[in-house]
């Protein structure tokens, strides 16, 4: 070989390889495990998922929003933007999750065991110390660079950092702390990278608050497109476009065209979407690409229309069960219906039941009690298999509330059981007492610690987002003591829609006209917190909120127990008759 043609050799060798779209650099370089994906392998990203990820590796973007569903692969393109970035774009990249648990988890279930399946990745987030710095589970270092994934509960964690890259993943589950919003916080981290990058996604929550909704209304607004099979006219398809008969039930249900009103069988939704393509409504936003899409759109088999109509109908009644479908299937900020409560209409649909009359459909009992310092009130709650709400009485027991009389006088209503229609008797299956603060908790904590066998709680309210029934860590408590955790926001939020959406919760007519006042006590409303939106709950003044707070703690108590529906029909209507006392009569009275 003449020297000519080393050197030809040497300097082809020099040349960097073609730069490939991230689209492109996914699928010849991610493998999957089976521990990661049901399709393990090398990756083939779905048609809607190619241009969000050209998105992100392109250099003119700056920002990108994607408002999702659930079941379209945002964490699996996530991760592969990672290693692109490991790979190609060595630098600092930091990784905004809302807890700790959801980093670790993260870290351990998604970013190793791709990077371990990937060729292209191994050994590229080294275990070994580099320039003096230390890997842990959650922060990674590589030649020219760092991984940091820190959660959004613990914004202290930001302040060392700086990045480049920016990822954020369900950024509506983050709310503003004490030093304002996490999201806004990690972005002011990447203010001395001219060249940042900045990708932010998640599941819409509530259409008031929504940080993502809030970012895709400053981007340049992307819509999927699919086109009609009849006339070829492109149409996002959305809810209002998916049609059912009554006769052929969900299993036909199909896409109507807009354009020409064909009804399209979902036999064709594949070829559709493999010709679909992105359409931003607001092409004059140069630099932020924002990308909305529905679960109408996966090709997975578990978003096929029949059975997202299916969901549908089973959501559909229940306010709580519909938001979830909103959010995860549509991609839609929930709008919570009613500022206020209207009393006279809640009393106006007062039914004849009661729990002397017990109606058949109700299988469970739970009771939610608010303490006051002269008296308990207790709201008793029916549930049916259909997670409808009967609120059966409401008992105002009066006494001071270190009266152990009082105490005695609750738990007999707790100890009652009550004639069922099917036969039986319905006793209570669980039920909360607020403790509140100050003297009020170590008595009601005294009280229920002995009853917990009976599902008998004192409960404390918190606010923000929750669940709505928690235990709190029996390290925190004394010896015998549990304290429910209840998610008072979160529950409010789910009995202000049942009562504004229809007849989710029922009344009974025995209730007096001071309870429906009581219950239209507060007022959903939206403040600003550090310049960001939260949804709140204030007292109207004037009014008392006893027997709210009461059914609250009685929604809580559902929570705390598991019923088997089935088999609580059966012991009701074959449970044997009461056996009558036994009458003692004197043979004095006899002679």
């Amino acid at each position: 070989m003449t020297i000519a043609a080393i050197r030809r050799s040497a300097l082809r060798s020099l040349i960097p390889p073609p730069r490939l779209q991230l689209s492109e650099w996914i699928e010849a370089n991610i493998r999957l495990p089976e521990s990661v994906s049901a399709l393990p392998g090398a990756v083939r990203l779905w048609p809607y998922q190619r241009d969000i990820a050209d998105a992100i590796s392109d250099p003119e973007v700056e920002r990108v929003t994607l408002v999702k569903a659930a079941r379209l692969g945002f964490t699996t393109l996530l991760s592969g933007a990672i290693g692109a970035f490991v790979v190609n774009e060595p630098s600092p990249i930091l990784c905004l999750l809302p807890t700790e648990s959801d980093c670790r988890d993260y870290i351990v279930s998604d970013i190793e065991p791709i990077f371990a399946a990937s060729p292209a990745l191994r050994d590229t987030l080294s275990a070994d110390a580099e320039e003096g710095e230390r890997n842990t589970l959650t922060s990674k270092r590589f030649p020219g660079g760092s991984l940091k994934i820190v959660a959004a509960r613990a914004p202290r964690n930001l302040r060392r950092h700086t990045c480049r890259v920016l990822l954020i993943d369900e950024a509506d589950a983050m709310e503003a702390g004490p030093e304002g919003n996490p999201i806004r916080l990690a972005e002011r981290r990447t203010l001395s990278f001219a060249s940042r990058k900045i990708i932010c996604g998640s599941t819409p929550l509530l259409q008031d608050t929504s940080n993502v909704l809030r970012s895709y209304a400053l981007s340049d607004q992307r819509v999927f497109e699919v086109p009609c099979p009849a006339c070829g006219g492109f149409t996002e398809i959305q809810w209002r476009h998916i049609e059912w008969s009554e006769g052929s039930g969900v299993e036909g249900a199909a896409f109507r065209c807009p354009h020409c009103q064909a009804l399209i069988d979902e036999r064709h939704k594949a070829a559709m979407v493999a010709a679909g393509a992105w359409r931003a409504t607001r092409p004059e936003i140069k630099g932020h690409a924002g990308f909305k899409l529905s679960a109408l759109a996966s090709l997975l088999p578990q978003a096929g229309w029949s059975k997202l109509a299916a969901e549908f109908i089973a959501a559909k009644d229940d306010p709580a069960e519909l938001q979830v479908f909103v959010n995860t299937v549509l991609a839609e900020g929930w709008n919570a219906p009613g500022a206020e409560i209207d009393d006279t209409s809640l009393a106006s649909r007062a039914e004849a039941f009661s729990l002397n009359a017990i109606p058949p459909e109700v299988l469970c009992v739970t009771v939610g009690v608010d303490c006051q310092d002269d008296r308990l009130e207790a709201t008793v709650c029916g549930w049916t298999r259909e997670g409808g709400c009967l609120v059966l009485g409401h008992h105002a027991l009066w006494g001071n509330f270190t009266d152990e009389t009082l105490w005695l006088e609750l738990d007999e209503l707790l100890k009652t059981k009550w004639k069922h229609p099917h036969g039986g008797l319905l006793k209570v299956d669980a039920a909360i007492i607020d403790c509140g603060d100050g003297d009020h908790f170590d008595v009601v904590m005294n009280f229920a610690a002995p009853r917990i066998g009976r599902r008998i709680f004192a409960g404390k309210g918190m606010g923000g987002t929750r669940p709505g029934f928690q235990l709190a860590k029996s390290g925190n408590q004394r010896a015998g003591h549990r304290l429910a955790i209840v998610g008072v926001d979160v529950l409010k939020s789910v009995i202000f829609d049942r009562l504004a959406r229809g007849s989710a919760i029922r009344f009974s007519n025995s209730l007096e006209p001071v309870y429906f006042e009581q219950l239209a006590s507060e007022r959903r409303v939206i403040r600003y917190k550090r310049g960001q939106p939260s949804r709140r709950f204030e007292r109207i003044p004037g009014r008392r909120a006893e027997a709210l707070d009461a059914l609250v703690y009685a929604h809580a108590a559902r929570q705390a127990v598991s019923i088997i529906f089935d088999q609580r029909d059966d012991e009701l209507r074959n449970a044997p008759p009461p056996v009558p006392p036994p009458v003692i009569r004197s043979h004095w009275m006899q002679r």
